[in-house]
């Protein structure tokens, strides 16, 4: 894990994190009030249920937006009295929140698109779709797709999975758009018996969408959970731990994440016969280790204890 063009830390650092989530935020918030009006607009005058669903979830973005906006901040907030290990579960929170969203979005454009699907499946006739609608899919398209270029970006230099959330949810809105844009076509040039692909169109869209929201959700629901970090990165952590000098074996290591910060707990092993303030340089040096590898947001409780001899693995682990 890279932590190149990366705002991070505490203080200082932490502020130009919540400046730059709150900008890239309030850009898709802007973005999203206009693109939302004019789709449901779009949908309404261009005959499109698909567009005015379209139009529906960008909407949903003005929610995701201000739950960002909010909880941005709390979650970067030091840590106090009440909250001893900081404030990054808000994040997680706030990352679970957009997850619902999504899903009760996913399934209201489910259920409605098939109920019109079905009623035009037993002859309901469904009106054609306008070049309106049509070429509000594509502006929809290109509007949300850079969005979610933009805000992904700034999610990963700045380590928010919430923004990066965030930007995801703007890339759900350009593949329902996507969708849209193929229904509605269809549904313009085949043919009166081929409108029905319109409401399909907006049964499409919710499983994007669905997809998105386990795929943002998961992560969450295992933090919350505390689940250990990754193999591949517990193991990178093993061997700057076991190489680093005064270690002779550690063991004990536990892990976990909250929002942007990550959590290590171990007992590293050093000879019996250093001082106390040797040990502690040892300790300190091991954390400035893994800080450089994985960044300031990671917090190390390391214990020193003495060697007594035990078996070690490659990584310089024991029982």
């Amino acid at each position: 894990m890279s932590t190149n063009h990366t705002i991070s830390g505490n203080g200082a650092d932490d502020a130009a994190v919540v400046r730059t989530a709150r900008h890239v935020t309030w850009v898709g918030f802007w973005v999203n009030a206009v693109l939302g009006t004019a789709k449901v607009l779009a949908g309404i005058f261009g005959r499109s249920s698909a567009m005015v669903a379209d139009g529906v979830h960008s909407f949903s973005d003005f929610v995701s937006d201000i739950i960002v906006i909010l909880f941005v901040g709390i979650s970067r907030k030091k840590a106090n009295e009440r909250y001893q290990y900081g404030h990054g579960k808000y994040e997680t929170f706030a990352t679970m929140l957009l997850s619902l969203l999504l899903a009760i979005v996913a399934i209201l454009f489910f259920v409605d698109g098939a109920e019109k699907t079905w009623n035009a499946l037993r002859g309901e006739i469904i009106p054609a779709p306008t070049w309106l609608a049509l070429g509000m899919c594509v502006l929809s398209i290109l509007s949300k797709e850079w969005l979610y270029r933009y805000t992904r970006k700034a999610g990963e230099r700045i380590g928010s999975s919430v923004v990066v959330a965030n930007a995801w949810h703007h890339r759900s809105d350009a593949l329902s758009s996507l969708a849209t844009m193929a229904g509605i076509a269809g549904a313009m040039f085949l043919g009166p018996h081929w409108r029905v692909l319109d409401p399909i169109a907006a049964m499409v869209v919710s499983v994007f969408i669905a997809v998105i929201s386990v795929r943002l959700g998961m992560p969450a629901i295992r933090e919350l959970l505390e689940i250990s970090l990754p193999k591949e990165m517990t193991r990178r952590m093993f061997g700057i731990i076991g190489a680093t000098p005064g270690v002779e074996a550690f063991h004990r290591f536990a892990s976990r994440r909250s929002g942007s910060q990550m959590f290590v707990d171990f007992h590293v092993k050093v000879s019996p016969d250093i001082t106390v303030e040797q040990g502690h340089v040892i300790a300190s040096e091991v954390e400035r280790r893994l800080r450089d590898a994985f960044g300031d947001r990671l917090v190390a409780n390391i214990h020193v204890e003495p060697y007594r001899g035990q078996p070690v693995d490659a990584n310089n682990m024991c029982k």
